[in-house]
């Protein structure tokens, strides 16, 4: 099932074992999960997956067993983060034949590249499948910035359809609708902007506190797309503190930490990451455990 790229996208985390190892039954449990909660696709091994963490043959491991869990229900998109073009291209054709049915790609990793070799590098390992790819534009996380003319430059190229928008500033998403129209599909990254750019005509969601609440999550994207503002404005704001999560350094140890709170996920992550200790994880306790404590009744979609 090839991606529309419309509509809710966890980027699903990779839950370990204390002693580093894969938990892949905790892995499919949270996709089943998601799915039940009515998602419309499934992105593993991007940033909250701890893509640079993992080894090849465990990313291949994860995509097989995704596959296997998902079952053709919603499309399967992977994310690629590799750093040396090469080894990116052979990576994506390596998933493609694994039953990948779409790319997350990120521009180059580790070299603050300039624009000829952002877009050389995209366009290479774009072109080396047959799958769709949404770009992840996210200049304050990876220093690499997809602007305007950048993304003309893509828009000739028919396998980038989508652009993930993690700017950070919500006018910029309405600067490319001015400038493309419909050409690429837009899916908010960033958990504490998504309400506001999906009112602003954003297609998708790419999100991240999903992994813990996945109904809610939904059911704020779902209201919105059928024009009930003021009740998924009610539940966003409901949702903001634990969205706020999303936007930190330890984003993938906070929202760890929520999905213990909600019983889809484990704690533990691969180092250099260590778990929250301390102060600082009895802050991240009391700000999950508030909003579980005023969790809102759902309405019906």
């Amino acid at each position: 099932m090839k991606p529309s790229w419309i509509g809710v996208y966890p980027a699903v985390t990779t839950p370990f074992f204390q002693d580093e190892s894969l938990d892949l039954d905790m892995f499919n449990f949270n996709i089943e999960k998601q799915i039940e909660a009515g998602v419309h696709g499934i992105i593993i091994c991007g940033s909250l997956g701890e893509n640079g963490t993992l080894t090849t043959d465990e990313k291949l491991i994860l995509l097989e067993s995704a596959k296997k869990t998902i079952a053709g229900r919603v499309p399967l998109v992977i994310c690629i983060a590799e750093c040396i073009t090469r080894e990116a291209v052979t990576f994506a054709k390596t998933c493609e034949q694994a039953g990948a049915e779409g790319f997350m790609l990120l521009p180059p990793m580790r070299y603050s590249a300039d624009d000829r070799e952002i877009l050389h590098y995209l366009h290479r390992v774009a072109d080396s499948t047959d799958l769709p790819v949404l770009a992840y534009n996210n200049p304050l996380a990876y220093k690499n910035f997809i602007s305007i003319p950048m993304f003309h430059d893509l828009a000739a190229n028919p396998h980038f359809e989508a652009m993930k928008e993690s700017t950070g500033d919500i006018r910029y998403m309405t600067d490319i609708i001015n400038e493309f129209g419909g050409r690429f599909k837009i899916l908010s990254g960033v958990d504490d902007l998504a309400y506001e750019s999906l009112v602003m005509g954003a297609d998708g969601w790419v999100a991240g506190l999903v992994d813990a609440f996945p109904r809610e999550t939904v059911v704020i994207y779902e209201l919105v797309k059928q024009g009930r503002y003021e009740e998924a404005r009610a539940i966003y704001r409901w949702h903001f503190p634990l969205m706020h999560l999303d936007v930190s350094t330890k984003f993938i140890q906070n929202i760890k930490l929520a999905q213990v709170a909600t019983g889809l996920g484990t704690e533990w992550v691969r180092e250099p990451r260590l778990p929250l200790a301390g102060e600082e994880r009895e802050r991240i306790l009391k700000i999950i455990n508030d909003s579980l404590a005023t969790r809102p009744v759902l309405p019906q979609i």
